[in-house]
């Protein structure tokens, strides 16, 4: 009797392993679109979309035998999976380990239900294998980032010196990577490339893609015709060749700016691509490499680079595994205020908040910074609910699944898991802001001033952060200077800045 290979809608290579353990000829491969996914913005669902007809196209081409559940044939994926395993009677349903824990859970209960045998074979689109991960991590009270980081550079021989040290003399570069704008306006203003948010494919796929997005899901946020990503492994490895050949160089420097108007800037824009499948880790590291070995790149940035893929991507995804399922529920800090409504329509006074958001809203695109020290920031000082917040970031981004967001919002930006992720919250008030971006420039309110007529709201709140949550930050060495600070002000001075960042909140609308 024939297999069948299962390939889940982010696992889009042909080195999925799923594939390995199967035969040309024999078993089948099952691709399924769903519409059960609950809302996402409609650029993300084309991309998700189109990846996937192509991919079944691809598969097709290989010799596969392919069989594709289109979005119009059933509404849920378990409805889908489970007509065809009941239908075919297979010897066993084999699939890649899922990078979610809602699909795992789905495929465990639906061939339980049906009684046909689960074969689990090991992720290719991760580099350090999840088993290992979960037992390194065993009994700690709290992982480090940096420690994993170094153990991958080690056992994978990145970056690494025949004596064991890193290249460079130094295991990471940040202090390097932190160009603030009066230092981009020092060096010239150098221009960022087009954003590559403004292009628009028009292969037939995609356009068949945007036509059930806008069919299946119109009341879903963005536009759909507004899609802009690649969507094939041709396509995602054009895509990594530009970043390497003209924006690698000036990645390092100015990764953490942020510019109106300027959504890419010199960042990589492969995290889609490669959380879908069609890059691999390790591929886009030796490009990487391979720049700095050939001088078109400097070590800061390549560095920067390498750690935001074995460093911080693989970092998130091991907590997420080894915190799951509990780990969506985590509100430590006891965060209730909704989400406003602003977060989808942009109508908010502030500048910063209005262009990222803005950005998203029409390209479901923000960069890692806008998306921490804006958006993360502002929900972490409000006291927004982590899992509105969380479902949120899950819904607007084009590269969002559940293993990204989860560790990346609850954990880094809204410091909802008590500290596990991060040993202090990314709590910044307007000067930060200020330093680093040009939003300021024309607000309504002025970064400057601290409390009155004009004074930016992320003032108001950094402080009413630390008043609300000092006895949690006062014993934490990373925090405990801003408590102290806080508690040698006037008594008088503080309730002002309660009240006003009481009214300021009081303001917020939500649904």
């Amino acid at each position: 009797m024939k297999n069948t290979l299962l390939i889940l809608g982010d696992q889009l290579t042909l080195e999925n392993t799923a594939l390995d353990a199967g035969e040309i000829g024999r078993d089948r491969v099952l691709l399924i679109e769903a519409r059960d996914s609950g809302p996402a913005h409609k650029i993300k669902r084309v991309f998700h979309l189109a990846a996937l007809k192509a991919f079944a196209e691809e598969l097709r081409g290989h010799g596969w035998e392919v069989e594709h559940h289109r979005i119009g044939d059933t509404p849920a994926f378990r409805e889908a999976l489970r007509g065809h395993l009941q239908k075919n009677l297979p010897s066993a349903l084999i699939a890649m380990e899922p990078n979610n824990w809602s699909q795992l859970k789905a495929l465990e209960e639906v061939t339980a239900e049906t009684g046909i045998p689960l074969r689990l074979t090991p992720t290719c689109q991760f580099v350090s294998p999840r088993a290992e991960f979960l037992k390194s991590a065993q009994g700690k009270k709290r992982l480090l980032m940096e420690s994993h980081y170094r153990r991958m550079r080690q056992e994978l021989g990145v970056l690494m010196l025949s004596d064991g040290e890193p290249e460079g003399g130094a295991w990471n570069f940040d202090s390097e990577n932190r160009k603030t704008v009066r230092d981009w306006k020092k060096d010239g203003a150098p221009n960022p490339p087009r954003p590559l948010t403004s292009q628009r494919p028009q292969d037939p796929i995609v356009l068949e893609a945007i036509a059930e997005v806008n069919r299946w899901f119109p009341n879903d946020p963005g536009r759909a015709e507004d899609f802009w990503l690649p969507h094939t492994r041709e396509g995602a490895l054009k895509l990594l060749e530009e970043f390497v050949g003209k924006r690698l160089v000036l990645f390092g420097d100015y990764q953490d700016l942020m510019l109106l108007d300027s959504p890419t800037m010199f960042h990589s824009i492969i995290a889609a691509p490669l959380n879908l499948g069609l890059l691999l880790p390790m591929e886009c590291i030796d490009a990487a490499i391979r720049a700095y070995r050939d001088g078109r790149a400097p070590i800061a940035a390549v560095e920067g680079f390498v750690r935001q893929i074995i460093g911080w991507r693989e970092f998130v995804n091991g907590v997420y595994w080894l915190k799951m399922p509990d780990y969506l529920a985590s509100n430590s800090l006891e965060a209730t205020r909704p989400l406003p409504d602003f977060f989808y329509s942009g109508d908010t006074s502030m500048n910063c908040l209005r262009s990222v958001i803005g950005e998203v809203r029409d390209t479901a695109y923000n960069h890692h910074i806008q998306r921490l020290m804006i958006l993360g920031n502002f929900l972490l000082l409000a006291g927004i609910d982590p899992q509105q917040s969380h479902d949120w970031f899950l819904e607007m981004y084009i590269d969002a699944h559940e293993w990204v967001m989860a560790a990346n919002v609850l954990g880094m930006a809204l410091h909802a898991d008590g500290g596990f992720m991060a040993t202090k919250p990314y709590a910044a008030s307007a000067a930060y802001i200020s330093k680093m971006s040009n939003y300021c420039t024309g607000c309504t309110y002025d970064p400057a001033k601290k409390t009155g007529p004009g004074a930016c709201p992320f003032n108001l709140l950094y402080w009413d952060f630390y008043d609300r949550h000092a006895d949690r930050f006062a014993s934490n060495p990373r925090t405990s200077m801003m408590v102290n600070s806080w508690k040698k002000r006037p008594e008088p001075e503080r309730e002002k800045i309660r009240n006003e960042a009481r009214r300021f909140l009081d303001g917020l609308v939500s649904k």
